[in-house]
């Protein structure tokens, strides 16, 4: 098999796009669009290397690559893209790397079938790019009629075999650029193999682009709702943790770890969301490992694996049942702490509290139970 890396073009302003900030920066979704695109990459194909390139003054990358557990290699971009593709291309020189695909970080759609073609055509071809016919009529600003049926709409990811592509950069002027990386090869002498695009690969290049994008975004995923709910018995002792909080109120709650049932009843609903079994499975109260545990390496646990399933928290609510201790003074500060832990806007997190009437072991305040709601937006 051939060893394959991608680069990824992320080092333009994307002035067109609007806003203040770098298109590639601007949200889709809950995520930054380079978060949808580096996202459908991974999930589209097994490339050995990923290589992002990006303005010198760009501070967001890491997050971005923290948050989908990626290990790329950071290049600063160049004046033009022409340049900031070299500089890619040059930094895989020590990767051993045989085919290497460029694509365009304003392209969040890309897709499993699309890249299969490029590789199959890299089988027999040096170059590789996906093109759509034209539909409308085409005319000159005169009004003169321009035939269709030799124009093709292109595409990125645009594919090569490494060494040739490296040459081919490594031969054009440094102060010169052209429009894509196919018009590079095709000065060097490069055979170019077209390939089927996709209409859904468009890129995001103007504010109605992300408008379109987001109702495009709300087909490809669904939302998932997920339940939890816990109880832990009082004992004595002090703090009591709730929701990430610690309360003094002259007694605790027994548990293995630190026993806290609002962020336990919250991580199986974050769980639950995801299909992905329960707080016991994952953090068995047998293994001694979690004894006295602070909670919130639980729910950041089940955090993670949201990650890296592509979903976005949208909202949590947690029911806290019991007669004592009294939640009311300590709402905001769990409301906070969630919040915090999550990644959310604190107006996307509830808290609340009721009784039992006095029924039942909370009512008889021998402990306290916790209920959870967590809604999750999954892609398909």
């Amino acid at each position: 098999m051939p060893r394959t890396a991608l680069i990824l073009v992320a080092a333009g302003k994307g002035e067109r796009a609007g806003g203040d900030i770098p298109k590639q920066y601007r949200l889709l979704s809950g995520k930054p669009l380079l978060h949808h695109t580096l996202f459908n990459l991974q999930k589209a194909y097994n490339f050995d290397v990923f290589c992002v390139v990006i303005r010198p003054d760009d501070k967001n990358i890491r997050s971005v690559l923290a948050d989908l557990c990626l290990d790329a290699k950071i290049i600063t971009g160049g004046q033009t893209r022409t340049e900031s593709v070299r500089n890619g291309l040059r930094a895989l020189e020590n990767s051993k790397v045989d085919h290497v695909y460029i694509h365009d970080a304003a392209r969040p759609f890309v897709s499993r079938k699309l890249l299969s073609g490029l590789a199959k055509a890299l089988l027999s071809s040096p170059a590789a790019a996906p093109v759509l016919p034209i539909s409308d009529a085409l005319k000159t600003l005169s009004g003169e009629a321009v035939d269709r049926e030799g124009l093709r709409r292109v595409q990125t990811p645009q594919a090569f075999h490494y060494s040739e592509i490296l040459q081919a950069f490594n031969a054009l002027p440094t102060d010169e650029s052209r429009a894509d990386d196919i018009a590079v090869a095709q000065e060097k002498g490069l055979a170019i193999t077209l390939t089927q695009g996709d209409e859904r690969n468009f890129k995001l290049t103007y504010p109605a682009d992300f408008a379109k994008a987001e109702q495009m975004m709300q087909t490809d995923s669904y939302i998932a709702t997920g339940s939890g709910f816990d109880v832990h018995q009082f004992e004595e002792g002090n703090p009591l943790w709730l929701c990430g909080v610690s309360i003094d109120c002259g007694f605790t709650l027994k548990g293995h770890s630190d026993a806290d049932a609002g962020l336990h009843a919250l991580t199986d609903a974050l769980l639950g969301a995801l299909a992905y079994g329960d707080i016991g499975d994952h953090f068995p109260p047998s293994d001694p490992k979690w004894k006295g545990a602070a909670s919130d390496k639980f729910l950041l646990f089940a955090l993670e694996k949201m990650a890296e399933r592509g979903g976005v928290l949208q909202h949590v609510d947690v029911t806290l049942i019991c007669e004592k201790p009294k939640i009311k003074p300590h709402r905001e500060k769990m409301r906070e702490r969630i919040a915090e832990l999550c990644q959310l806007p604190l107006t996307r997190v509830s808290v609340k509290a009721t009784t039992t009437e006095k029924l039942g072991f909370a009512g008889r305040g021998e402990g306290l139970a916790a209920q959870a709601v967590a809604t999750v937006k999954l892609p398909l």
